[in-house]
């Protein structure tokens, strides 16, 4: 296969730098990495591939919503294909300020679109017609299932519960909309929740890793039995390069893991985990598990996502390679060996907050 330049937007946050590294570790494509370096992103998650010289990379510090901006970089590095991961993505955020999630999230995917396909009309030959826009979003669009109904397909009705959800919902129906209006050559995905290494504390595996280790509540909305389909972010990011180069063109794949649990059981698990690995040293707590808080439920929350990833695997052969088990042990022993990196991020912006308030 020919050497691509991918340009992929949010390349410093969690996702994006997981597949940033996997492109320099297993391939020879270059990259082009746009983020605005909010909170939720750190470039350290990609100090490894200073030293893998044999790919391009340049690193782009800017907003999706910068028109100008956006331009000048697509035609200044002309890159093969565009992978859009940028996003507010946290639904705490989104119900407590949603501004920043409607401007990043619908009119930032508007503005790259509309330069994208600006690009895309200056091509010609094989780079315009091998050229692909691949928008990442998230199963939550779908809203939620009942106990006992059919997972998520890609033919499920779109029902977001949440402002962040709308949001990406929304953006979804644009990228539709750019590739039949305009016949601009997109594809979507939709994955369920990721975990893995890098991963910003105020999503709950991590958080309730690093609460864990220092002897802090461990807070569960409502009563933890709220159900997420869980994918190792690292088979996010094979599946994700895998349809860029492969997909075709309007076409949408549900990516998940396999792997439906309840908050509260995924909790214990890290619990029994960390037990095992790195026991308390904190007075009158022997198990972890001890340290678990009930809160008030988020409003809106969703009770079940779970994914049928059947369409993936049978057009594009993507199945993940990590059950929850293997995949959660990798987690939490990285973040046992990278305590250094989980300080510096919490010693930021972020403290260890989480909305919502204890039960009695």
């Amino acid at each position: 296969m020919s050497k691509k330049l991918f340009l992929i937007t949010g390349g410093a946050g969690f996702i994006g730098s997981a597949l940033i590294r996997l492109i320099f570790d297993k391939t020879n494509h270059g990259v082009v990495n746009i983020d605005k370096l909010t909170y939720a992103s750190n470039l350290e998650s990609l100090d490894s591939i200073q030293s893998k010289n044999h790919n391009f990379y340049a690193f782009e510090k800017a907003d999706i919503c910068d028109k100008d901006t956006i331009k000048r970089i697509l035609f200044q590095y002309k890159p093969d294909a565009i992978i859009h991961l940028a996003a507010e993505s946290h639904v705490d955020r989104s119900i407590d300020s949603p501004d920043e999630f409607i401007h990043t999230n619908i009119f930032g995917t508007y503005n790259l679109l509309e330069q994208s396909r600006a690009y895309w009309m200056s091509l010609n030959g094989s780079k315009k017609d091998d050229f692909r826009f691949h928008h990442i979003s998230t199963d939550e669009v779908y809203g939620d299932l009942d106990e006992g109904c059919d997972p998520f397909t890609e033919e499920t009705p779109y029902a977001p519960s949440s402002p962040y959800s709308a949001s990406k919902a929304s953006s979804d129906f644009l990228v539709r909309a750019w590739q039949r209006t305009f016949n601009f050559p997109t594809i979507i995905t939709n994955c369920s929740n990721n975990y893995g290494p890098y991963q910003f504390p105020e999503k709950l595996i991590p958080l309730i890793i690093m609460n864990a280790l220092q002897g802090k509540e461990l807070p569960i909305y409502g009563n933890g039995k709220q159900v997420r389909d869980w994918l190792y972010v690292e088979d996010h990011a094979r599946a994700l390069l895998h349809v860029v180069l492969n997909g075709k063109i309007g076409s949408t794949f549900n990516i998940g893991g396999n792997n439906e649990i309840e908050n509260i059981k995924v909790v214990k698990k890290v619990c029994e985990i960390l037990d095992k690995l790195s026991p308390s040293k904190h007075k009158g707590i022997k198990h972890y598990r001890e340290l678990i808080t009930f809160v008030d439920d988020r409003a809106g929350h969703d009770k079940r996502y779970a994914i049928d990833a059947t369409k993936i695997a049978a057009e594009l052969n993507w199945t993940p390679k990590e059950t929850f088990e293997t995949g959660i042990r990798k987690t939490v022993k990285w973040y046992l060996e990278n305590m250094d990196w989980c300080e510096r991020v919490q010693d930021g912006v972020y403290q260890g907050q989480r909305l919502g308030v204890i039960t009695q």
